[in-house]
Formats: C-alpha cells, sequence, structure tokens
C-alpha cells in the first residue's frame, strides 16, 4: 500500500544528480498532466485523459476508470484502453461486502499486485481470463470521499517503479479534483433541462432534442417515433385528493416512464400531466407496443401512489407517429401524435392511438 507523499524529498531523495535530473523531470511531466486533467469539464474526455495519461505515466499496455455510487454500493466503466470486449462487456458491477474491491476503497490508497498468479488474495475471475498479471489500483478520492478507483494493468508480472508510484498518487489527486468539478459542471447543466418533480427531461429540452433526432433519422434515414402520453382525469384528482397527491401520481409514472425505456430513448414532461417520448430507430409498430406496455404499466403501478381508500383508478392515454411513415416534418408529426391523443380521450380513455388500426 502506498500513500501520497508529504514533501518534494519524499519524492525526490539525494540520490546523485542523474537520479534528481529523473525526478525533476517526472514533476515536470506531472504538472503537464495536471494541467491537461484540470483543462477540460466534459466527464468523458476527462476520464480518457486521465487514463492516456497514467498509462503513459506507469507504462502500462492497459487500464479503466470506474466511477463509485456510494448509494449503490456500484462501480460503473467509464473509460477503457487495451482491453478485450468481453472485459468491457461488464459495465457496472456491485462492491462485493469484504472484498478486495471494498478494502481498497474504504483505505484510500493505492494497491499494487506484481504477479496475480503467485497472490492468493487476487481471484478475480474476469482479470484472470483477461490474462491479467500485473495491476495498480489507485482510488480517486476528494475530500474523503472516493469518487472512483483507477486500474492500470500489464499482462506480464512487473515489479512497478515506486517513484513513480508515488507521483502517480498525486496525479490521482489531480484527477478526483477533477472528476468532482466535472460531476457538478454536469449536475448543473442538467438542473436546467430537467424537470424538477419527475427528473424527467424537461420541454425546453424535448424542442431541442427532437430537432435533433429528427435531423439524424434525415441523415441516416432512420425511422423515428413520437409518443404521447397524457393521465386521464388529472385534474379530478387534484380536485378530490390534493395537488400534494397529483404530484406523487406524476412522479409514479415518471418513475415507471423512466425504468420502462432504453437507454436510447428520451423520456420528456411536456407539461403538466402530459409527457412525451422520443424512441430513436423505432418503428411505429415497435412504438405503440412501448405505449401499450406503458399504459399497462402505469394503470397497475401508479395507483400505489394514492391512498388506498380513495378508490382511484389511474390512467393514461396515449397517441403514437412515426417517421417517416406519418410525416417528415416536427410539426407534421407532432400534429398528428396529438390528435391521436385526442382521439384516444374521446374513444373512452385509457388507450392508445395511431395510424396502423383505430385502436390498440
Amino acid at each position: 500500500m502506498l500513500t501520497a507523499p508529504k514533501t518534494l524529498e519524499s519524492v525526490c531523495p539525494s540520490c546523485g544528480n542523474d537520479s534528481l535530473q529523473k525526478q525533476i523531470d517526472a514533476l515536470r511531466d506531472l504538472i503537464e498532466v495536471a494541467k491537461t486533467v484540470v483543462s477540460t469539464l466534459d466527464l468523458d474526455t476527462l476520464l480518457q485523459a486521465i487514463l492516456v495519461s497514467a498509462m503513459h505515466y506507469s507504462e502500462t499496455p492497459a487500464g479503466s476508470i470506474a466511477l463509485y455510487d456510494a448509494k449503490q454500493k456500484e462501480l460503473s466503466l467509464h473509460a477503457h484502453r487495451g482491453l478485450s470486449a468481453e472485459f468491457i462487456n461488464v459495465e457496472r458491477w456491485n462492491v462485493t461486502r469484504g472484498g478486495l474491491t471494498e478494502q481498497i476503497l474504504n483505505s484510500g490508497e493505492i494497491f499494487i499486485v506484481e504477479d496475480t498468479e503467485a497472490t492468493s488474495f487476487f481471484q478475480n475471475p474476469i482479470a484472470i481470463n483477461e490474462g491479467i498479471r500485473a495491476l495498480i489500483c489507485v482510488p480517486l478520492v476528494f475530500q474523503d470521499d472516493i469518487v472512483g478507483i483507477l486500474y492500470l494493468d500489464d499482462f506480464n508480472p512487473r515489479v512497478f517503479d515506486r517513484a513513480k508510484l508515488e507521483l502517480l498518487s498525486i496525479l490521482a489527486s489531480f484527477a478526483a479534483l477533477a472528476i468532482h468539478n466535472a460531476r457538478l459542471h454536469n449536475k448543473t447543466k442538467l438542473m436546467a433541462i430537467t424537470d424538477y418533480l419527475t427528473g424527467l427531461y424537461n420541454h425546453r429540452y424535448f424542442q431541442q432534442i427532437l430537432t435533433q433526432e429528427l435531423g439524424r433519422a434525415r441523415r441516416y434515414q432512420k425511422m423515428l417515433s413520437l409518443v404521447i402520453l397524457d393521465i386521464d382525469n388529472f385534474k379530478s384528482f387534484n380536485d378530490r385528493l390534493g395537488h400534494a397527491v397529483g404530484d406523487k401520481i406524476l412522479i409514479a409514472i415518471g418513475e415507471i416512464i423512466n425504468r420502462s425505456l432504453r437507454k436510447v430513448d428520451y423520456a420528456f414532461r411536456y407539461g403538466g400531466e402530459e409527457f412525451v417520448l422520443l424512441l430513436p430507430e423505432t418503428s411505429l409498430e415497435n412504438a405503440v407496443l412501448t405505449a401499450d406496455r406503458l399504459r399497462e404499466r402505469i394503470a397497475e403501478e401508479a395507483v400505489k401512489s394514492v391512498p388506498e381508500s380513495s378508490g382511484s383508478i389511474i390512467t393514461v392515454s396515449a397517441g403514437v407517429a412515426c417517421y417517416p411513415e406519418n410525416g417528415t416534418s416536427r410539426e407534421d408529426l407532432f400534429s398528428l401524435m396529438d390528435s391521436y391523443l385526442y382521439k384516444a380521450k374521446s374513444m373512452g380513455k385509457n388507450r392508445v392511438c395511431h395510424s396502423i388500426s383505430q385502436v390498440s
């Protein structure tokens, strides 16, 4: 285990002019790396810069950075180089209680393995299958909080340069600060485009993303489906049960939508009790299936957000349109989707309307 040096002497002991010059050069390189690391607030760019610099500095052929979610006790892979598709396919993993990763997180210190086959406690099957024989694990710590772990890997057993490891811990401090700042910046940006109540994207961001996704669909000749959902009889819930219960219904439906969509899909609170979904590369048929599954799930689950004694039934009506099948302009698509929503309302609510047939 290694800790960050407290003085220059601990990094650069008096051991001859050549050694001193090497240490000075190393410090100069470290300063340049630190400049690069703190020069961007884009998280993905930042993590790649950290990883490339750390691999160069430690002379390792592979590496990765995983960010840590303390609430979920989970690590998620965000940057990688020199690793196989099978290895990086594991995007998230839980921190096992009492395991090696938990020990590294709790200690906050650099951990090294110079030969995995000669280390009895190292039993990570994914790393072993990858052929990793030596590695450095660098906790990225900002103000006593672990923000992630930097992994530097070699496919041969080796003895790591202790002086470089000491300087690597300084780089890790810069990196943790930069990651914290980038996350704070992203959070601020997200607040500007997110509905405060449901956590879904807001109306203003919908206008921006619709233009972006429609342009992409035209450019690559792909389909793009839109779905609008409206809570049935929502005004009566507010009038009868109060706005606090109305808010709980909105929050519950937002959560159902959020966990029901693919990563590539977008969900927006369009306004009031209306929600809009953008489904890239999705046919009209599949969009209708998605909308109908959501309608059923909301009917089953959203009722849990209101008092059981109220006897409430919560349903939604929906309209669906698809580019280019139903139109090629944003105005035509939105107008058609909206007309199908009103058709669903007029036909008795709790249904999905679209151009394939009268009702799904």
